[in-house]
């Protein structure tokens, strides 16, 4: 099992090549995420995004991240997780 844990911002490449991939994925609160900025994607779709699009909160509400977890939780939080695997 591979985590992936998205911090302000997670974007482009990275976000599209390897890091979406993590079986289990974590992020910060408030971290940004995506492929491309909230600018080319309305510019793209010609639609308005919704409040709080491309946010960890957003991503978490849609099913796109496992867990918010803060900076100073995530080690323990990592720590949970691996000892429930054993």
């Amino acid at each position: 099992a591979s985590t992936s844990h998205f911090r302000a911002p997670t974007m482009g490449g990275i976000y599209a090549s390897f890091a979406s991939l993590g079986d289990i994925i974590l992020a910060e609160p408030g971290a940004l995420i995506g492929f491309a900025g909230p600018r080319i994607v309305e510019e793209t779709t010609r639609q308005k995004l919704p409040a709080g699009f491309q946010t960890a909160e957003y991503a978490l509400k849609h099913g796109m991240i496992d867990a918010i977890v803060s900076r100073s939780q995530m080690l323990s939080y990592v720590g949970r997780l691996l000892a429930w695997h054993r």
